[in-house]
């Protein structure tokens, strides 16, 4: 039978959690599901161990490319009208997909939602901030400043994402607030206000500890916006909001001592505002120029 909903988890060296996340999914009260874990490239035994767990359980093994060309990797595998989400260090409550799929089942026209969750850092249950707090429909605009969705706490149609692209496999992190930006602009976000997802944090090889400076990628998602031609009050908020990402920037290469950085993080303003006057050409940080070699993290 076909699946209705594809559950998705890419992994990196992440065993034991991952296999923690996997049990999440297995012990659903929806059973209309298939699994799929992508291996991207790990050394811990991760294949080896989920093997023979569950005939749901699909399992796929690939070079080490990234978690969204694992993402993408996976959809291309998936059978399902629905695609859910689950980071490798996250767990699901038992009930996450039934709750969410009926959402999406009695809401026709809906081609995303997510859920609320709950925190939890160094195995201690904290609450978010009032920044972090999820908004429902709408989503754009406050969606600009930081990402307010969760891949975990994620349902969506398959037609959606295939319409959008997926996820930018150029992006080492942030590409989540990429994805979201570029759906959010055409369509709402409604928020099952349930706590349906326990997202883990404080271990080291989390991606968002991994990168300083993750507004660089930010900046690069605000540009695809920007150049997409979006119009009217979001184009002049997306444009605000980009302004300061880069002042923020500069200031602190400045502060590191790279002036030259500086100016070059300041030239992506100014190439915005060639491009509203009929300038082109690809952005200097998008090629990875104006940010130094010498940079563990420069853009490539």
């Amino acid at each position: 039978m076909t699946p209705t909903v594809s559950v998705i988890i890419p992994t990196y060296d992440r065993w034991p959690m991952v296999g923690e996340a996997v049990r999440s999914v297995l012990v659903q009260s929806y059973s209309e599901f298939e699994l799929i874990v992508v291996d991207d490239g790990s050394t811990d035994g991760t294949v080896e161990k989920l093997a023979g767990i569950d005939p749901r359980l699909r399992i796929f093994r690939q070079a080490n490319q990234g978690v969204s060309a694992a993402r993408n990797f996976a959809v291309k595998q998936a059978r399902g009208r629905y695609l859910a989400f689950l980071d490798s260090d996250d767990l699901w409550q038992p009930r996450k997909l039934e709750i969410q799929s009926q959402f999406m089942d009695r809401n026709p026209t809906v081609e995303i939602c997510q859920t609320e969750e709950i925190w939890i850092r160094h195995g201690i249950r904290v609450n978010p901030k009032y920044k972090h707090r999820k908004p429902s429909g709408e989503i754009f605009m406050p969606s600009l400043e930081l990402c307010l969705v969760s891949p975990s706490a994620v349902m969506m149609t398959r037609a959606l994402f295939e319409k959008i692209g997926g996820f930018d496999e150029s992006l080492p992190v942030c590409e989540d607030y990429d994805l979201w930006l570029r759906i959010s602009v055409a369509y709402p976000v409604p928020l099952i206000a349930e706590p349906l997802v326990i997202k883990r944090g404080g271990h080291t090889d989390q991606l968002s500890r991994s990168l300083w400076g993750m507004d660089r990628y930010r900046v690069l998602a605000l540009q695809k916006l920007l150049r997409a031609g979006i119009g009217g009050p979001r184009r002049e908020a997306v444009s605000a909001v980009l302004m300061r990402k880069v002042a923020v920037l500069a200031a602190g290469a400045r502060k590191r001592g790279k002036e030259s950085e500086a100016r070059d993080y300041e030239a992506v303003v100014g190439e915005f505002i060639q491009e509203k006057n009929g300038g082109s050409g690809d952005s200097r940080i998008r090629q990875g120029q104006g940010i130094s070699s010498a940079d563990d993290c420069s853009l490539a």
